[in-house]
């Protein structure tokens, strides 16, 4: 069975719509817009840098599909599935961050191909 991944709620074109802005210790940073992920009414914005997935739902979508929505996952949470399935299925245990690099430089192996795709 697929799993169904949440839809992220930024835009396609990340540099669209980017604003700049001051924050505090952290100095100047790009924020870009986010939109409800199912009627794509804007929302404001969140920091570009460090953010690999987001989705929001505005209050009537939320209330009408939240609870299908609580079902789904982040693309994430997905890739982790699969490379812990991979680890557990040819090693029998989950292997170490050192050890993972030196799967996903060494061969070509379902999960070193896994590792180099999510890069």
């Amino acid at each position: 069975m697929s799993a169904v991944l949440l839809p992220d709620s930024r835009l396609k074109d990340r540099l669209k719509g980017i604003v700049r802005a001051t924050v505090g210790i952290f100095g100047t940073i790009n924020w870009v817009p986010i939109f409800c992920a199912n009627c794509g009414k804007p929302n404001g914005y969140v920091p570009e840098e460090n953010m690999d997935f987001v989705c929001w739902l505005c209050a009537p979508c939320s209330e009408r599909w939240g609870s299908q929505y609580g079902l789904a996952l982040m693309p994430d949470e997905v890739f982790w599935q699969k490379a812990h399935h991979e680890q557990l299925e040819k090693y029998g245990r989950l292997l170490s961050d050192r050890e993972l690099l030196a799967v996903s430089e060494s061969n070509s192996t379902p999960l070193a191909k896994l590792l180099r795709d999510k890069r």
